[in-house]
């Protein structure tokens, strides 16, 4: 009897839906306070997890759930780059 294993799940900001953590994009509040997108979900500190929907991006930006998972101000740069990773995903890239 093979056991399966445990897929890790976390909540997008946007829409508050449980997802694969693989689906989802990881924003990072590292150890010295910057805060960054993380790609390979690797980087260490404190994370926020957002799906790859523009709307989701969206609500989150409007309520504000990043900065205060991440306890820290969002800067508009990390949002900006957000916006492009979407974009170009929704392009096919």
């Amino acid at each position: 009897m093979a056991t399966q294993k445990k897929i890790p799940m976390r909540q997008c900001m946007g829409c508050r839906e449980m997802k694969p953590k693989r689906e989802l994009i990881r924003v990072v509040r590292g150890p010295e306070g910057g805060v960054s997108l993380d790609m390979k979900g690797k980087v260490p500190g404190r994370g926020a997890y957002l799906c790859p929907d523009p709307a989701c991006l969206k609500r989150a930006r409007k309520t504000g759930a990043i900065g205060r998972v991440l306890e820290t101000e969002i800067p508009s740069a990390v949002y900006d780059a957000l916006e492009a990773r979407l974009q170009k995903e929704a392009e096919g890239g």
